[in-house]
């Protein structure tokens, strides 16, 4: 792939939906044909829903055609547990009609990723703080009579240069193994903004390929390849550097643009729309192997809290039975 190739790739490569949206909808004055978008906001948190109606709307974003749910949430970057409470509430309510589960479906958790490495180990953080209860079913049927839980088991299934396996393949064993009616897949997710990075959870019933963010695309988890459906919920905690470098030359030139009006710089990038500026930025960088992925150096706070927001969120929405008090028992 050359230089041009693999931009033309990268300029499109978001794991977020509403990114690709807020990138390609300008160019059709708004809106995009075949793309339904609706929002709502409460106290601190923004939901988005979105759905891809059909293959227009997917190509144009680069995207399955499906339904996007994204939650934006600035204020966990401040670890504020009331907001993280709400956060997850908001969460289980919406999980619960989206994913549309009866009382007896088995639903099988993959965190996905690598635990070693901090900002891809939000998938495995997530499986350690679930509620399992699938073996409890066979071996202590007493803790789970009289209803309110359901089936549920969780796996961390590492990564290829680990274990050696493909994940695709690992998952497909289980799946095959136990039938379960849902696989919900976690995974870190990259951003475009930096904006984002640990404050956005998006929920998508398209399934999801590992690694696709970070240029380290794996085979699909998804209904065609494991025969099932396939939520993926995911946050994302890495950004490249091209758009750091863009973010930090637009706060450049509005500085100097209060300093000194009318500078020659101002006027140079003026001449520059959003892709133009970073494809030069991505030339740059590239060829000495620059265009780094990048975290947060808070990144071990935010993943851990992230994490236990998600699992807090998906223990209340698989069990009527377990309260938002009684979640935070499970997370550590």
């Amino acid at each position: 792939m050359n230089d041009e190739e693999f931009w033309n790739s990268y300029s499109v490569s978001t794991d977020l939906a509403l990114e690709a949206h807020q990138i390609f909808s300008p160019e059709h004055g708004g809106s995009i044909p075949g793309v339904d978008l609706s929002e709502e906001e409460d106290n601190g948190i923004k939901i988005t829903r979105m759905s891809i109606q059909n293959e227009m709307g997917g190509k144009i974003m680069g995207k399955v055609p499906g339904n996007y749910l994204t939650f934006e949430v600035p204020g966990m970057r401040y670890k504020d547990p009331d907001l993280q409470r709400r956060v997850s509430e908001k969460l289980a309510a919406e999980f619960r009609t989206f994913a549309n589960l009866t009382p007896e479906s088995t639903v099988l958790v993959i965190g996905l990723g690598n635990r070693k490495v901090t900002p891809d180990s939000l998938g495995p953080l997530v499986c350690d703080n679930l509620f399992v209860t699938r073996h409890l079913y066979d071996h202590m049927p007493e803790v789970v009579q009289g209803g309110g839980y359901r089936p549920v088991a969780a796996v961390a299934p590492g990564v290829l240069g680990i274990t050696g396996i493909e994940t695709s393949e690992i998952v497909h064993g289980i799946v095959k193994k136990i039938k379960p009616d849902l696989v919900i897949a976690v995974d870190a997710l990259a951003a475009r903004s930096l904006e984002r990075v640990n404050t956005t959870i998006q929920i998508a019933d398209v399934g999801i390929s590992p690694g696709a963010g970070v240029g380290n695309k794996r085979k699909g988890l998804n209904n065609k390849s494991l025969g099932v459906p396939v939520i993926a919920v995911g946050v994302p905690t890495v950004v490249d550097a091209v758009t750091i470098t863009s973010d930090a030359m637009d706060l450049i030139v509005n500085r100097l643009e209060q300093d000194v009006p009318g500078n020659s710089m101002t006027k140079l990038f003026g001449n520059f729309d959003e892709r133009e500026k970073k494809q030069l930025i991505f030339e740059l960088l590239q060829p000495i192997g620059q265009n780094l992925m990048v975290t947060p150096k808070e990144v071990d706070t935010f993943v851990e809290d992230v994490a236990n927001v998600l699992a807090n969120g998906l223990n209340v929405a698989l069990h009527e039975a377990i309260t938002m008090d009684d979640a935070s028992m499970y997370t550590h």
